[in-house]
């Protein structure tokens, strides 16, 4: 078969487009933070371009704002909830630990 005579491959599939994660009246800006929350990790990292479906002009622009909300402080720069949570769970108690045949006390402070 030709190609110009080659039938659609599937031509009953549908295509969705999806919708821009930024639109056109949104201003990318270290005060707006609802919209700069939606390109960080859960661990507070900035998520790729592939991810986020932006271009390249948008993906700095993201970037520069998560960069300057961190550095005034409006963002975390790490998301440690969960890690916090841990080690508020498991509770330390002072023990005996054995050091070259030696039995040390010891206590956390």
């Amino acid at each position: 078969m030709d190609k110009a005579n080659r039938p659609l491959l599937n031509p009953k599939r549908s295509f969705r487009r999806r919708l821009p994660p930024i639109q056109s009246g949104d201003r990318i800006d270290y005060r707006n933070l609802s919209l700069i929350s939606r390109f960080i990790s859960e661990q507070g990292k900035i998520l790729s371009r592939r991810v986020n479906r932006l271009t390249l002009k948008q993906q700095r622009l993201i970037t520069i704002a998560i960069k300057q909300a961190r550095i005034l402080s409006s963002l975390p720069f790490l998301n440690n909830e969960k890690q916090f949570e841990k080690a508020d769970l498991t509770a330390r108690t002072p023990g005996y630990r054995t050091k070259k045949n030696r039995l040390t006390l010891y206590s956390i402070e």
